[in-house]
């Protein structure tokens, strides 16, 4: 499943794909892996996504029921 929330909140911080691997300290191709969905990430990238982006694990990774 994407994870349009990832892409719309990494462009809401202004944050190229790179720019946000760099952060979190992985690559461009990981950052797009996981907002098409083809990458399941470790809960430690979650939480460093998380933190760059100032978001809880909830509003990136957690499913709207």
């Amino acid at each position: 499943m994407k994870n349009l929330k990832l892409k719309s909140a990494r462009a809401l911080k202004d944050l190229s794909q790179d720019e946000l691997a760099k952060i979190v300290g992985v690559s461009r191709q990981t950052i797009n892996a996981i907002e098409k969905g083809d990458y399941n990430p470790s809960i430690n990238l979650c939480i460093s996504i998380c933190k760059a982006l100032n978001l809880k694990l909830d509003n990136l990774f957690w499913p709207e029921e």
